[in-house]
């Protein structure tokens, strides 16, 4: 019988997916809910992951704000057991061009910060202590760490979800700033919720180079052939993991007893390190909040 639900955006695919199916396979007490875009993937997943009495799938599309303020309602009235943890997972990255959210918000800040904010700001009342939040991030976010993305260029949240008309579009570079704003607003988030005084935990994650995630998605046909040629030879270098083990360290974050109390920390894998300097910045974290709370509430 299950005790408690854990809420994984972008389940249906990739490491979201392997979390989900790691969770299942850690403890029997738990009730995975599949926050995704297109319930019938999400059906898919479900069957996929062979235990269908133990998992329910609920739309969420963080491209749209309006579905995801309905999302804690839909929870709400699902009859599931009580909200233990929540993964921000799903995530994207747009290099075919400027795209905008359904509110205008620039796709790839809209999509992988402020539609999780929003959820985020949506399901806290709803979570029961002991609770965690586990932000997917990236260590692209990092501009000391040789990753081979652009580095990221925080000017203010207003500009990334609002470019001015002919500033450059570089969606890597939007990528990887979208992953700083992860670890900014995780960081943030675990200050106002007192550092777990509340009896919820936030932590940040980097599941590290996964050459067969869906990350490839809007490149070129060029680009995705070159990508599918080199992927298998970077399995070589550190922090590079398949999506099944990456998914099975998310998942700890999310259930494991072992890091129960740990909050306000980032994860390389399994292990806790230092994030970037700039993730630690108080300036850059409050504009991102306040920006991001102006944004949602219009």
């Amino acid at each position: 019988m299950t005790t408690r639900s854990v809420i994984i955006t972008g389940a249906n695919a990739g490491l979201g997916l392997e979390c989900a199916r790691a969770i299942l396979a850690a403890d029997e007490c738990w009730h995975v809910v599949l926050a995704v875009r297109d319930p019938q993937r999400g059906a898919a997943a479900v069957a996929e992951l062979g235990t269908p009495d133990r998992c329910t799938v609920l739309p969420c599309d963080l491209a749209s704000l309006q579905s995801v303020r309905a999302f804690p309602a839909v929870f709400a009235e699902a009859g599931l057991p009580p909200l233990h943890a929540l993964v921000c997972n799903a995530g994207l990255q747009i290099v075919s061009g400027l795209q905008q959210t359904a509110d205008g918000v620039e796709m790839t800040f809209g999509v992988n910060h402020l539609g999780h904010f929003a959820l985020v700001d949506g399901l806290l009342e709803h979570l029961v202590a002991p609770a965690r939040i586990v932000l997917v991030a990236s260590g692209t976010h990092d501009p000391e760490k040789l990753t081979g993305m652009p580095h990221p260029a925080y000017t203010s949240a207003e500009e990334l979800a609002h470019p001015q008309p002919g500033a450059p579009i570089d969606g890597r570079r939007r990528y990887t700033t979208s992953k700083l704003c992860n670890v900014l607003f995780a960081y943030e988030l675990d200050r106002r919720l007192g550092h777990g005084d509340r009896g919820i935990t936030v932590t940040a994650f980097d599941p590290g180079l996964m050459p067969a995630s869906g990350l490839s998605r809007d490149y070129s046909p060029a680009q995705k052939v070159l990508w599918r040629m080199v992927s298998p030879l970077l399995r070589v270098l550190p922090n590079v993991h398949s999506v099944a083990t990456s998914g099975a360290n998310l998942a700890a974050l999310a259930v494991d007893p072992r890091f129960a109390h740990v909050t306000g920390e980032y994860f390389e894998g399994a292990k806790p390190i230092r994030s970037s300097a700039d993730s630690y910045d108080t300036v850059k974290a409050r504009d991102l909040w306040d920006t991001s709370e102006r944004l949602v509430a219009l």
